[in-house]
């Protein structure tokens, strides 16, 4: 018996309580999901997290972006977004240059090397999406787009909400 299946056994013997029932249970659980599969494709061949991938999108789609302003957008405390951007740094996929407008402030750019990560882990995000969402069709896939993005939007108009 393999381990996973092990748990799903495990898992049939217990009560969840009203867990079932709770919209973010399946929300954790579906991301769980999502990032395990992503750590055996896209992880197990680039090396990136979720998190540093989605990073490396906005800065590529946001070149000379203030690096206060992508802790911001990615909803990262800005004593975060220091490490993040030293690693992405280090890993030469990043350069990081004062802004002309405030000598407090680091802008943020790909190197010719990160855009040729990035080339490479696109390709794979995109078959790992494809390959995750496999069991869903493409108007599902859609309509569950559609509901997710309609549940974080809605908590940005909440007092205390973020805007991305």
């Amino acid at each position: 018996m393999t381990a996973r299946l092990a748990v799903i056994r495990d898992e049939a013997k217990l009560s969840f309580g009203m867990l079932p029932q709770v919209l973010g249970y399946h929300l954790r659980r579906a991301q769980i999901a999502a990032f395990k599969h992503f750590a055996r494709t896209v992880t197990a061949a680039e090396g990136i997290t979720p998190g540093l991938f989605g990073m490396l999108q906005v800065i590529a789609a946001n070149p000379g972006l203030a690096q206060n302003r992508l802790a911001e957008v990615m909803e990262v405390d800005r004593s975060a977004i220091f490490k993040v951007v030293n690693q992405l740094e280090g890993r030469g996929l990043i350069a990081r240059t004062p802004s002309d407008h405030d000598r407090r402030s680091n802008c943020l750019t790909l190197t010719e090397g990160g855009l040729a990560a990035l080339a490479r882990m696109e390709a794979l995000v995109v078959a790992h999406e494809t390959e995750f969402a496999g069991p869903l069709s493409p108007d599902e896939r859609a309509t569950l787009t559609s509901l997710l993005q309609r549940l974080y939007r809605g908590q940005n108009d909440l007092p205390g909400g973020s805007r991305p």
